[in-house]
């Protein structure tokens, strides 16, 4: 395994990548980035969690680049199969500036404004990536890398992985707990999915903004 010489007590910069390069079948093969929550895209709403936290900003996505574009620079997977999270993984490892990388689904609205001061709390020397936990489930597509996993991760597409936490398995990996916030992993998939999640903003905010 990889020393890694950073810690709590010593900042480092991050890049983040959104990963909007899937199918969305579930959201009819709409491009989830630009479907909208409380009358934004919800890669707006992503981008307002993320932006105080990390140091760049990347999109990886496989359609709508000159949308993406006007937000932030965008990378793509350079395939035409949806390989799925690894692939873009892999992208963003690739086109980082920072030795630590920051993976987050263009669908998910309320990410925690603590994520990466949590992640950063988890390093150890040894540790090669840190990986989200909701109390109940692994957020493997909430996760932070360090790009010396790029040769490790490429020869795992290469003999055909696609299962994120197989590939994590390999390696030194930090769980951190976000149980005391239940719905910040929460992932709009599906038509259903969005209209009942507004509708809990609704209730809450009266307005239905997400902060």
């Amino acid at each position: 395994m990889t020393s890694r010489s950073e810690s709590p007590s010593s900042p480092f910069p991050v890049s983040a990548v959104i990963l909007a390069g899937g199918r969305a079948t579930r959201m009819g093969g709409e491009d989830k980035g630009w479907v909208e929550l409380a009358g934004r895209p919800l890669i707006a709403h992503v981008l307002d969690r993320l932006r105080p936290q990390v140091d760049e900003l990347i999109i990886n996505a496989n359609r709508s680049h000159d949308r993406y574009q006007a937000l932030a620079p965008v990378i793509s997977d350079d395939n035409r199969d949806y390989l799925g999270p690894l692939a873009g993984m892999q992208a963003g490892l690739a086109a980082a500036r920072h030795d630590w990388v920051l993976f987050v689904p263009c669908d998910g609205p309320a990410l925690p404004t603590d994520l990466m001061s949590r992640f950063r709390a988890a390093l150890t020397p040894t540790t090669e990536l840190v990986v989200a936990h909701d109390g109940d489930w692994l957020q493997p597509v909430v996760a932070l890398l360090h790009t010396s996993l790029l040769p490790s991760l490429s020869a795992a597409l290469a003999e055909g992985e696609r299962k994120i936490d197989i590939w994590f398995a390999r390696h030194n990996m930090a769980v951190v707990s976000f149980a005391d916030q239940p719905d910040a992993f929460i992932n709009l998939n599906s038509p259903d999915e969005l209209a009942a999640y507004e509708a809990r903003l609704q209730d809450a905010t009266g307005q239905g903004a997400t902060s």
